[in-house]
């Protein structure tokens, strides 16, 4: 369901700042800034520090490796404003091939067997949280996977389980590919929060 208030801004001073870096920008402020300019209370400071500590935080995995899995968490949780967004930030340090060859089937994607076994244990925690065990840990780690790197991945799946729900109750706008092209760069200049 589409907030008006959300859409526009709940306050004078919001809609101004919407509508300010709406123009300076060149394209519509994504819904998920306009979210983040909504009610603090909301989906304010707190999410925006867990998403920025998750995404852009100390990791032995790049930015670029984040933003994938990112984009592989919401393709599961069917959410296409989010797949669009972060796969489009992704290719910013990626080949766009081999992020649309993940997204497509990531077991035939040519990725780094680490990277593999991680989204498989993001799979399953994502779609199974339920059956989600030891033993998908350790096949992580067998892989090669470190303990810190399986933490990491984690708390990126964890976060867009809510990012992507948020997304999709509120309808979320679906922008064109050049705006989510731009918007990354938004993102990777000031990040999440």
């Amino acid at each position: 369901m589409r907030l008006a208030e959300v859409e526009r801004g709940d306050t004078l001073a919001r809609r101004l700042l919407i509508r300010a870096i709406s123009r300076v920008a060149g394209y519509r402020l994504p819904d998920a800034a306009r979210v983040a300019f909504y009610d603090r209370r909301f989906a304010g400071p707190a999410l925006g520090r867990w998403t920025q500590r998750a995404m852009r935080g100390p990791s032995a995995w790049s930015v670029s490796e984040r933003e994938l899995m990112a984009a592989v968490v919401a393709s599961w949780n069917t959410c296409p404003f989010c797949v669009g967004a972060h796969r489009a930030i992704s290719v910013r340090g990626m080949d766009p091939a081999v992020a649309d060859a993940v997204l497509a089937d990531y077991r035939t994607a040519p990725i780094d067997e680490r990277l593999r076994a991680t989204l498989a244990f993001l799979e399953r925690m994502t779609k199974d949280p339920d059956g989600l065990s030891a033993s998908d840990a350790r096949a992580a780690l067998n892989a090669g996977v470190t303990a810190a790197q399986l933490e990491d991945a984690a708390a990126v799946a964890a976060v867009f389980a809510v990012i992507t729900r948020n997304a999709n109750a509120l309808d979320f706008e679906i922008p064109t590919a050049d705006e989510f092209d731009r918007a990354a760069g938004m993102l990777l200049r000031r990040g999440y929060s």
